[in-house]
């Protein structure tokens, strides 16, 4: 079996996936639309900036929490950005998904390393 034969096929499975199917269809919409895009921008660029900094271990107010709901909930006023934002967090999911699984196959040697039964 070739690993990059086999990574192909699942780019390919994920091209024909209804949650990228979906997503795309969105993504065009909203990049038609330049001020939804960029409002939409926006709120996922304070939310990956949240995120970073908790991941950092600075600390993030209940202010910086509720500025991102309140965008979030002006943005998810209008049917195309909410949809969008459906369509996003699905195809997020599933993409998720798969790094986890393939993050599990490649942890599997690890053992030998960590002092293991068979390290010993």
């Amino acid at each position: 079996m070739n690993v990059y034969d086999q990574a192909h096929q699942l780019a390919q499975a994920v091209k024909e996936s209804e949650e990228f199917k979906q997503y795309e269809q969105y993504k065009k919409i909203v990049d038609e639309n330049p001020q939804l895009k960029e409002s939409i921008n926006d709120l996922m660029k304070k939310q990956m900036e949240l995120q970073a900094a908790q991941m950092m271990g600075h600390e993030v107010t209940q202010e910086d929490f509720q500025q991102i709901q309140q965008l979030s909930a002006i943005l998810m006023q209008d049917p195309t950005a909410a949809q969008y934002m459906q369509c996003y967090m699905r195809f997020s999911m599933m993409m998720a998904d798969v790094y986890k699984i393939l993050g599990e196959a490649a942890d599997l040697g690890q053992d030998l390393f960590g002092g293991g039964a068979a390290g010993n």
